[in-house]
């Protein structure tokens, strides 16, 4: 089926449940969007997105402060998911697991050496919105504080947590 969020081919409440996952960030219009989601949904609808007043708290923001804001600026925040969503809901931040293959930048929250991959990167889509400067500027001192044990002695800590809560969020609505 070939379909946009802000204009879902459904009829009102066709469906039990919703969801959309790490999406929200790419629609033209998240309102609109969230809206049609809840016009086709009977039930709960859940978004999986970035809280973007977390999204700068995470280590990379030292070596690469421009991809942090560029995704920070593409989420809405959480109130706006809600608002739009109406009814009751609830937030919840969702644990990142250690092995997470998802791609984007907090899965590497404790493998920082994978966001030295080019490959690794490009499956962050913030990152096509910075120019090659930022990417060298970023390659270099993460290098050098790896080689060094400095990004360790700071954040080696998470190297071993079983999960990682960061600005990964379940925003969940009823009717």
């Amino acid at each position: 089926m070939d379909a946009i969020a802000e204009e879902l081919p459904f009829a009102d409440g066709e469906f039990d449940a919703s969801m959309t996952l790490f999406s929200v960030h790419q629609w033209s219009d998240v309102r609109a969007g969230l809206r049609e989601m809840r016009r086709v949904t009977r039930g709960p609808v859940a978004v999986l997105s970035c809280d973007p007043d977390l999204v700068r708290e995470f280590w990379l923001y030292r070596y690469a402060s421009e991809v942090l804001d560029t995704e920070a600026l593409r989420h809405p925040t959480v109130e706006e998911l809600a608002s739009a969503l109406g009814g009751s809901g609830t937030v919840r931040t969702v644990p990142v697991p250690p092995d997470c293959t998802d791609g984007f930048n907090e899965a590497y929250y404790g493998r920082p050496e994978l966001l030295l991959d080019p490959a690794a990167r490009q499956a962050c889509s913030a990152w096509s919105f910075v120019d090659d400067g930022v990417r060298e500027r970023f390659d270099r001192p993460l290098r050098r504080d790896l080689e060094s044990g400095a990004w360790d002695a700071e954040f080696g800590h998470l190297r071993t947590l079983p999960a990682y809560e960061g600005s990964l969020v379940l925003v969940r609505a009823t009717p």
